[in-house]
């Protein structure tokens, strides 16, 4: 029997060997990424990337670790390869002819160890900011075009992500009615944190404002009214996202939305001709990893004998936001204002995925108590305990997620004098072309007493 029970479990950690790595097996992502993760809210960009776990999580999730930190790090070249190798994957991925035969193996795998044993699907946030990134190095690289380009496959990629991720929960659903286990669901969610819901925990008002200036810039006046007007709905109470609205809304003679937005706003006012105008993404920070929450279950069967189950669910601590001091153009500091919270993506995204998460944990217990039962058959106790370390040790939560992306993104947008202008930080210098007439839009990123930006003059107002 002893014999017997060994083949059994040595069967299953092969097979989830065959699939991921033994991190994954016996461990999980947020832990593996944890020395990568303190050393990019440190600001220790060089050192963030030489920590990057090796390829723990396939291509779309270490792609995208991979370009946000050299993007920050300023390795630009690096970083654009980087997320131009995790879109083909994702292309690859959303084929469903592609996907569909290599998943099962997957998935079986997965009941009988951890969620960990299936293929990373990025969430629609996720895909919003890989475009994003991929967005911003086209900036970098002065090709408006190809920036256009992403943001308008940004909207396109997420409806396509979300139609994946329906489609499976109604599969994890079926499922547990046909095992009868629906009653346990909701005991399971009744206990777990709960994040609750806002616009801005599900739409992106950072991608919504940087396609707004995009457009803007290629003339397309139309485009960039309609996204700014969305990163609006996201950030209502962003003055710098109002202002821009309510000049667009002037310079096309929007009389209907004008008598609305003056009402709560104010009145537009006109830049003087020498001026030029200059908006800074500020993104602040690191978002939070996703942690191990644990309810452990003591089972016994009909001959007394104990089982012990762990259903390991991921969950985001409660997390503040950073604090910095503001950045100064010239002398005078700027009150930048929040137009996105990557945290609040992120546990909104957990929250709508925690359904179809809970009824695997719900599938997989039902499915391990099995294997443990035919060990302990006979009154085997030997058997019975190595299926309980099984169990135990092979219930990992799957923490992945993006964790190199901003905290938050805050903008700031003014009306300056052309010339040579200096933004400072820190100690910290970056020199900023200012046109009459044209925008000059500055990218920042922040943590702890590190900056990295640089700044790029776009089309004419």
């Amino acid at each position: 029997m002893l014999k017997k029970v060994a083949t059994v479990l040595l069967s299953l950690t092969l097979a989830a060997c065959a699939n991921l790595s033994a991190q994954g097996l016996f461990s999980h992502y947020s832990a593996a990424m944890s020395p990568s993760h303190t050393a990019l809210e440190q600001g220790r960009y060089e050192a963030a990337i030489e920590s990057l776990p090796v390829a723990p999580a396939g291509p779309i999730l270490d792609g995208m670790e991979q370009g946000r930190t050299r993007f920050v790090a300023q390795q630009f070249p690096s970083s654009f390869s980087a997320f131009q190798g995790t879109d083909a994957a994702v292309k690859e991925q959303q084929s469903k002819a592609i996907i569909q035969v290599s998943e099962g193996f997957n998935q079986a795998g997965a009941i009988l160890t951890n969620d960990n044993m299936i293929t990373y699907q990025p969430t629609d946030y996720e895909l919003g900011f890989l475009h994003l990134y991929l967005a911003l190095n086209y900036v970098q690289q002065r090709k408006l075009e190809g920036a256009l380009v992403e943001v308008r496959r940004a909207n396109m990629v997420q409806e396509a992500a979300r139609k994946i991720r329906e489609k499976e929960l109604a599969s994890a659903e079926k499922a547990v009615k046909q095992k009868g286990i629906s009653d346990n669901i909701g005991a399971v969610l009744a206990r777990y944190p709960d994040a609750g819901t806002t616009l801005s925990a599900v739409q992106n008002g950072y991608l919504f404002f940087l396609s707004g200036v995009l457009y803007e810039a290629d003339g397309d006046l139309n485009g960039a009214y309609i996204d700014f007007k969305r990163a609006l709905a996201v950030a209502p109470d962003n003055l710098y996202v109002a202002q821009t609205v309510l000049r667009l809304a002037t310079r096309l003679q929007m009389r209907d939305d004008l008598q609305t937005l003056e009402a709560r706003y104010g009145k537009y006012q006109r830049p003087a001709a020498n001026e030029g105008r200059v908006i800074i993404f500020d993104e602040q920070g690191v978002v939070a990893a996703r942690d191990n929450w644990r309810l452990p279950l003591y089972l016994h069967d009909s001959r007394g004998q104990g089982a012990i189950y762990n259903l390991a669910l991921p969950y985001y601590r409660n997390v503040t936001l950073p604090r910095l001091s503001p950045l100064k153009l010239g002398n005078k500091p700027l009150n930048s204002e929040q137009v996105a919270n990557v945290n609040s993506m992120a546990q909104q995204s957990l929250s709508e995925g925690l359904p179809a998460i809970v009824i695997r944990q719900a599938l997989r217990v039902v499915a391990k108590d099995e294997v443990r039962r035919t060990a302990a058959q006979n009154g085997d106790d030997v058997g019975n305990v190595l299926a309980n370390i099984f169990n135990t040790l092979t219930e990992q939560p799957d923490t992945r997620s993006w964790q190199t992306l901003p905290a938050a993104i805050n903008i700031y947008q003014d009306d300056v004098k052309a010339g040579t202008q200096t933004l400072s930080w820190n100690g910290q210098q970056l020199d900023v072309e200012v046109k009459a007439g044209r925008t000059t839009m500055v990218w920042v990123s922040r943590q702890g007493n590190q900056v990295s930006w640089w700044s790029v003059l776009l089309g004419a107002n």
